[in-house]
């Protein structure tokens, strides 16, 4: 398992609850706006705090203050210990919240079958159609269909999110995204903020949506889902 870095609180990650954020190192997709890079291609050493042992041992530390645990990456479904993490976490009495990018729709099914997610959040880059080439290259938009598919009928909790940059995101995509994810229970627009990311060649300077801009994207997809927020 590759920790590439903890956030030790949060109250903003996992909806109502305390909780850490866990980073997993490695991802399958190539987003422009990534704001840890550092993360994409994944780490061979991390620092002894983020050993799998350390992280359990912070963990037992902070029971009487934590209520979850946020798994978020990169992309944590690469990895092929994530089962057994959850279950280490889970065993520890936490609640456990899945940030996703969908592309791997038979590992979500098989930790919610299994019990071991409460919360998923699933990343909507764009258009599920249009992810190739600036998203990911050769890439099966099925596996995306697939995860929208599982995470609404068998997730015990879930949103969808898409962070809006320009290029991947207009009025019609939104619309075309709120529709594929019809009578979604919460469907979370988010402002793009101009830190460090994957490919700051991707954007040009005050090139980017304000918030208003994001009030109006939320008006096209409020007609479509149970709520729409904007962050």
């Amino acid at each position: 398992m590759l920790f590439g870095g903890l956030q030790k609180n949060s109250l903003i990650d996992y909806p109502g609850k305390i909780s850490c954020v866990i980073f997993l190192s490695g991802c399958n997709f190539d987003c422009p706006y990534c704001h840890n890079p550092d993360l994409v291609n994944g780490c061979m050493e991390c620092p002894t705090l983020l050993e799998e042992d350390g992280f359990y041992d912070f963990l037992e530390s902070r029971r009487n203050f934590l209520d979850g645990v946020v798994i978020s990456g990169g992309e944590p479904t690469i990895q092929k210990d994530l089962g057994p993490l959850c279950e280490k976490i889970k065993n520890m009495g936490y609640s456990i919240k899945l940030d996703t990018n969908g592309s791997r729709p038979r590992a979500i099914k098989q930790l919610i079958d299994y019990g071991l997610v409460d919360y998923i959040a699933m990343d909507i880059k764009t258009d599920p159609l249009c992810y190739d080439p600036i998203i990911k290259r050769d890439y099966n938009p099925e596996d995306l269909l697939s995860s929208i598919q599982v995470i609404m009928e068998s997730a015990p909790a879930y949103e969808f999110r898409t962070t809006c940059v320009k290029g991947l995101v207009d009025k019609t995509i939104i619309e075309d995204i709120a529709k594929l994810i019809q009578g979604a229970r919460l469907y979370a627009l988010q402002l793009f903020h101009d830190t460090t990311v994957l490919h700051p060649e991707f954007f040009h300077e005050a090139d980017y949506y304000e918030e208003d801009d994001l009030m109006h994207l939320k008006a096209v997809a409020e007609p479509w889902v149970r709520e729409c927020i904007v962050r």
